[in-house]
C-alpha cells in the first residue's frame, strides 16, 4: 500500500482522535521509511543482509554434510550390493575431489592409503565388503576457516578449511559380535566453483577399538 493511502486513512484516525503534534510527525518519519525500503530491490536488500558471520555459517555448515554424506556412503558401499556401491561411489565423488588423498595412522593400525575417491571406494569395500552391516556415527565436528571469498551476490568464491570429526564405527563380525572402532577424521577442504565444498585430503587416526558381545550373545546373558 502507498504511503500516502497509508497517511489518508491514518489521517481520518488522528483527526477523530485529537492527535497530537507528535503523533503526525512520527507517522510522517515511518511513511519515508517505508517509502525508502520500497526503494530498494530484492538483490539490494539481501547484500546488506549478507554479513561476514553469515557466510562464515553457511560455510562450516556445508563443510560439516561432507561428513555426515561420507558416513551413509561408507555404510552403502559397506553392503557390498552393486546398487549401494553405485550409489556411494557418486557421494565419494561428489565430497571428494578428484585429486583426494587418504591415509589411515594411529596405534595398531597398518599403514593404508589411496588416491581418489574411486581409489578409497576399492579400500572401503576390500575392508567392509566380507563383514555384516556397519553404522559410521560421525559427529564432533569443528571447521577453522583459512580462507575464504564471496562474490557481491554473496556466494562463496574461494575458501579453504581444517575440519575435525570423531568418530565411532560398528562393524558386525558375526551374529554375536561387533567390533568397534574409535578415531579421529582430519580433513583438508576446498571450495571449487561450480562444485562447492570438497575434501582434498582425509586422515583416519585411530584412537582405540574393541570387540563387543551382540545378538544372540547379549540375549544369552542372564539379567
Amino acid at each position: 500500500m502507498p504511503c500516502y493511502t497509508v497517511w489518508k486513512v491514518y489521517a481520518l484516525v488522528l483527526i477523530q482522535h485529537n492527535a497530537s503534534p507528535v503523533q503526525q510527525l512520527v507517522l510522517r518519519l515511518a511513511c519515508l521509511l517505508v517509502m525508502g525500503w520500497g526503494t530498494v530491490s530484492a538483490e539490494e536488500r539481501e547484500q546488506r543482509m549478507c554479513t561476514k558471520a553469515m557466510i562464515e555459517a553457511v560455510a562450516r555448515q556445508e563443510i560439516e554434510y561432507l561428513r555426515r554424506a561420507y558416513a551413509v556412503a561408507t555404510d552403502q558401499i559397506g553392503l557390498n550390493e552393486a546398487s549401494s556401491v553405485a550409489a556411494g561411489r557418486e557421494t565419494y565423488r561428489r565430497i571428494f575431489t578428484p585429486d583426494v588423498t587418504f591415509s589411515v595412522t594411529g596405534p595398531g593400525t597398518q599403514p593404508l592409503s589411496a588416491i581418489g575417491p574411486d581409489g578409497w571406494v576399492d579400500v572401503v569395500q576390500g575392508a567392509l565388503g566380507p563383514m555384516g552391516a556397519t553404522q559410521h556415527l560421525i559427529g564432533s565436528q569443528l571447521v577453522e576457516l583459512s580462507d575464504l571469498a564471496w562474490s557481491d551476490d554473496c556466494s562463496v568464491t574461494s575458501g579453504s578449511a581444517d575440519m575435525q570429526s570423531y568418530v565411532q564405527a560398528w562393524h558386525e563380525q558375526s551374529d554375536r559380535e561387533v567390533w568397534l572402532f574409535l578415531g579421529t577424521y582430519f580433513d583438508q577442504v576446498v571450495y571449487r566453483p561450480g562444485f562447492g565444498w570438497q575434501i582434498q585430503a582425509m586422515e583416519l587416526r585411530r584412537v582405540t577399538g574393541e570387540n563387543r558381545p551382540s545378538g544372540e550373545a547379549v540375549a544369552a546373558v542372564p539379567l
